[in-house]
């Protein structure tokens, strides 16, 4: 396309076609998600639009072709056919305000592009700033101890980082369907455009994908905007990393510094956050094959192959391709070639290493660093071994764009890929070169023996294990860059290798290539984020939080929130009431775990409501009796549950009995906690080896905390010491369950649930079934209560029956309350329907010394 004085001419241009690829049925078998065929369309969101511009001559108007390097269009190839996909992304030229408007119109029309224009002080301030100078020195390790080394944090760089994916979210806006289109965006340039699309359109389905590395949480935790961002990722629907070592550090992350755990079931990763499940998805990127065989088979490619092989004729070529970057070894690859040919002078004067090295995409003081470095090494190396009268240089280093055909050219006459990164996410290229290998029908000439004969197609690898296709590479020599000895003795290795070995590493490492090309990375990605979003249309979703903080509570259509209308109205309608209520995380905060006393207000409100002839009101928690006694020694009527129900009493002045199940054997004299003198020197094993955690002692249980411990270790120890007491308490009356940062042995039979079965078959014993009930608690032993209240109303019918958890999470309740305070209000409002006369001002003032009524309720 071209655009002269006003006038608009428009060039074709090839895009990637769309064909049915047989791996479509493996995938389908595999995840369980067949492919929709029909129409959709998919949001190609990421830092720059496949596009190359140039100027129209006399330098008016501009030309637009597609890049066809750029992987956002490659992946156009494993979509369901008959997408149409939108690009949204910035172009790689400074437009004209004067221009933009034409030119954003020409490309939406012609390309599916939609262009992001940013001012050039805030694009600096994002590109140069926040991303190259903070985040990619952070995701591949490097700590800003200094400001030379790392970049410092600097606030409005940060600034410049949000409004510029506030402007893509913008631009999203313009030509979203959220209720139809997918939404997929690409690395670190954009970690904040979920919270902006989120806040918009709550069910938007969006994927996210990291194409750098992860840093562990060590190295993550000192960005001071840490939390901000990792909020912002959880807010897509699903998030993919090249490595399940990236993944790990990512989900460590969110265990660490937002307190969130992951499970696996069937083989996905998932996150729950605020009832949304965010998947998570491992799976590394792959190359372009149909365009890497077209790029064999042009003219210009077989020209530059016999020049090469001219040029490189009776010497064995070691190959490296990389960026002009820090984090790319390309000195220590230097450095390793040095040492070889001193250590192996036989070598000397046949083997020369290529570096193609593209130009920086950073600016600073590092690059200048490491050009002169890089320079200086290769001058030396040449000045020692080469030799001019042969036209013998064992270094040719190559700091120029590269065309494609050129690239490929030399990849089909390297013996050997040398990839020495100390840092990188994925790197594509020992796949390219793997490619080409196998598929130049160059190759096919030179390594034919003879008539009839078949090519004897080898390659050979050299990785370095910091690098994100390094797992897949199986075959390859993988190599610490940094031990400079090791590299130069895996080229020696790589260079006398036999040719049948060669041949069997480099047909393993084609065989992983050419099925999992970029179509099945993009295909498998689709697949995966409509399997996680397929529940969106039925969920009731509502949004809490403010700016980055902001996010999406997600609920099933039947929860619902519990409203003190609703259940006032009810309440005052029924005659006999039951009431069941966890105390640590419902009435009082899980971390009074000094002071469980409750507040004033809180007791006031307990005996108000016990206070009520209709009432009978159970405090069901995991806490020993005697604190309990302690804790609501003020309330008469009030019963106690404790230890999870192992001990209960129905009011102040009754004996405490055990649940129906220990009855008997708490009564004989040869019962015993035996089993306690088998668990505690177990348990006090993994309190000694895990810092922070501790024992607690109940009359019925063994506690083991760990709530204070390190996050990562503390979950395998508690999962190890259930592995462990399970094992040595096999045979004994007891069960180990594992709940919030805690691991509790305690007797078999004895669970919350059984107390909601007494006390509502005592009540219908004494008098009628409840025909109101109310069950409140915020943990997994509460899940009890609540299956057993379902359960008995299934069985024999129940009045009026509210079952709540505190907090948004999957629950067997029906009803939610998002905190304590909520509770509170709630049981509040209850009271004052019990006595009309304490207004809620009364009831928060109201001492215990006050009530001293009693129930009409005894055993």
């Amino acid at each position: 396309m071209a655009m002269e004085g006003g006038s608009r001419e428009y060039t074709p241009s090839r895009t990637p076609s769309v064909t049915k690829d047989p791996r479509e049925d493996f995938v389908e078998a595999l995840t369980g998600v067949a492919f929709d065929d029909s129409e959709r369309r998919m949001l190609i969101v990421g830092h720059m639009l496949p596009l190359i511009a140039m100027r129209g001559p006399d330098e008016q108007g501009w030309t637009f072709t597609w890049d066809e390097d750029s992987l956002a269009l490659q992946l156009k190839v494993g979509l369901p056919k008959d997408t149409e996909v939108i690009y949204i992304g910035c172009l790689k030229v400074e437009v004209e305000d004067s221009e933009q408007d034409e030119v954003a119109a020409t490309l939406l029309e012609n390309f599916n592009c939609v262009p992001a224009f940013l001012p050039l002080d805030v694009r600096t301030r994002f590109y140069h700033g926040f991303c190259k100078q903070m985040l990619w020195p952070l995701f591949h390790y490097m700590l800003p101890l200094s400001p030379e080394h790392g970049g410092r944090f600097n606030r409005s760089f940060w600034q410049a980082y949000v409004s510029v994916n506030k402007v893509f979210a913008d631009k999203v806006m313009e030509v979203i369907s959220p209720d139809d289109d997918y939404v997929w965006i690409h690395d670190y340039h954009l970690m904040v455009l979920p919270t902006f699309l989120r806040k918009r359109f709550n069910k938007v389905r969006l994927g996210f994908f990291l194409h750098s590395p992860f840093p562990s949480s060590e190295i993550y935790r000192t960005l001071p905007v840490r939390d901000e961002i990792l909020r912002a990722l959880l807010n897509a629907d699903l998030i993919g990393f090249h490595t399940f070592d990236y993944a790990r550090h990512f989900l460590s992350c969110c265990s660490r510094m937002l307190g969130l755990e992951y499970e696996s079931k069937r083989g996905y990763i998932g996150l729950e956050y605020y009832g949304r499940t965010v998947g998570i998805k491992i799976l590394p990127v792959g190359i372009h094959m149909e365009q890497l065989n077209a790029g064999l088979r042009l003219a210009d490619t077989e020209w530059r192959i016999q020049e090469l092989r001219t040029q490189y004729k009776n010497r064995t070529v070691l190959l490296g391709v990389d960026d002009m970057d820090i984090f790319k070894g390309i000195a220590l690859k230097l450095l390793a070639l040095e040492q070889l040919l001193r250590q192996h002078p036989k070598l000397q004067n046949r083997v020369v290493l290529v570096q193609i090295a593209n130009p920086a995409r950073g600016r600073g003081r590092d690059i200048e660093d490491l050009q002169n470095e890089a320079y200086t090494i290769a001058q030396r190396i040449n000045d020692e071994f080469g030799n001019e009268a042969d036209g013998y240089l064992p270094v040719v280093l190559l700091e120029r764009h590269v065309p494609f055909f050129e690239r490929i050219a030399f990849y089909t006459i390297a013996e050997c890929c040398v990839v020495t990164a100390v840092r990188d996410g994925m790197n594509l290229i020992p796949y390219e070169y793997i490619a080409c290998r196998q598929s130049s029908p160059e190759l096919d000439v030179s390594m034919n023996n003879g008539p009839g004969t078949v090519a004897l197609k080898k390659s050979m690898l050299i990785v370095s294990e910091f690098i994100g296709c390094s797992p897949s590479l199986s075959g390859a020599i993988r190599v610490n860059p940094w031990n400079i000895e090791a590299v130069a003795e895996a080229m020696n290795m790589a260079i006398t290798l036999p040719d049948m070995e060669q041949h069997m590493r480099h047909e393993k490492h084609f065989r992983y290539v050419n099925t999992h090309d970029v179509a099945y990375w993009a295909r498998s990605f689709i697949t995966d984020l409509e399997r996680t979003c397929k529940g969106h249309a039925r969920r009731r979703c509502y949004a809490i939080g403010f700016g980055l903080g902001f996010r999406v509570v997600a609920l099933d259509p039947d929860f619902r929130r519990l409203r003190t209308e609703l259940i006032v109205s009810s309440y005052k309608k029924s005659t006999s009431r039951a009431f069941l209520l966890d105390y640590d995380g419902t009435m009082i905060s899980q971390a009074a775990i000094n002071n469980p006393m409750p507040s004033p207000e809180v007791l006031s409100i307990l005996n108000t409501l016990c206070n009520d002839p209709k009432n009978v009101l159970v405090i069901v928690s995991g806490r020993p009796r005697g604190i309990l006694e302690e804790c609501f020694s003020s309330c008469k009527n009030l019963g106690l549950a404790a230890e999870h129900g192992y001990f209960y009493r129905w009011h102040r002045d009754s004996e405490w009995v055990t649940c129906r199940y220990q009855r008997e054997e708490f009564d004989a004299p040869s019962v015993n906690f035996e089993w306690k003198d088998i668990a505690e020197p177990v348990m006090q094993q993994y309190t000694e080896s895990t810092d922070g955690s501790y024992i607690e002692e109940k009359e019925s249980a063994l506690v083991w905390h760990h709530r204070d411990a390190d996050p990562d270790f503390g979950a395998w120890q508690a999962k190890e010491l259930q592995d462990h007491l399970e094992s040595v308490l096999a045979n004994q009356p007891v069960s180990v369950k594992s709940g919030a940062h805690i691991v509790e042995v305690k007797p078999q039979g004895v669970s919350k649930g059984v107390v909601v079965e007494e006390l509502l078959a005592m009540m219908a014993l004494k008098s009628s079934a409840p025909d109101f009930v109310l069950c409140v608690g915020d943990d997994r032993s509460d899940e009890d209560m609540f299956e057993s209240i379902a359960t008995v109303t299934a069985r024999s019918g129940l009045g009026e029956v509210f079952a709540c958890t505190v907090g948004q999470k999957p629950s067997k309740a029906k009803y939610y309350l998002d905190d304590i305070a909520e509770v509170i209000k709630l049981l509040q409002g209850l009271a004052a329907a019990s006595d009309p006369a304490a207004t809620p001002s009364s009831l928060a003032s109201a001492t215990s010394s006050q009530v001293s009524l009693e129930t009409s309720l005894h055993i």
